[in-house]
């Protein structure tokens, strides 16, 4: 019985975590920053929310390293390829848009 209690502390703890950075963003979301410092403040945050939900509610936190890094690497590449395709994206959109090629 004690064990189930401590659980629902565990769950209790990380979804008030998960509320505490909703409430953040939804703060930065009406601050005047720019759209690129908001997009990465955005990006930081759901990341942050992605591991509290992977680790706890998924019970990655005990799983071995293996199983881990089986899905923490392919996150890395995909984050990886995605940077590298921005120069690309942004050619095509200023040619889009008829700014020419800079």
């Amino acid at each position: 019985m004690a064990e189930a209690v401590h659980s629902r502390k565990v769950y209790w703890r990380v979804w008030f975590q998960l509320l505490m950075i909703t409430v953040v963003e939804i703060i930065v979301a009406f601050l005047p920053i720019s759209h690129y410092l908001m997009a990465l403040l955005f990006t930081i945050m759901a990341l942050m929310k992605a591991t509290l939900i992977a680790a706890y509610f998924m019970h990655l936190k005990f799983e071995q390293v293996g199983l881990i890094y089986s899905i923490v690497l392919p996150l890395i590449l995909i984050i990886a390829l995605a940077t590298a395709l921005i120069p690309d994206g942004s050619v095509a959109l200023l040619m889009r848009l008829g700014l020419g090629y800079y």
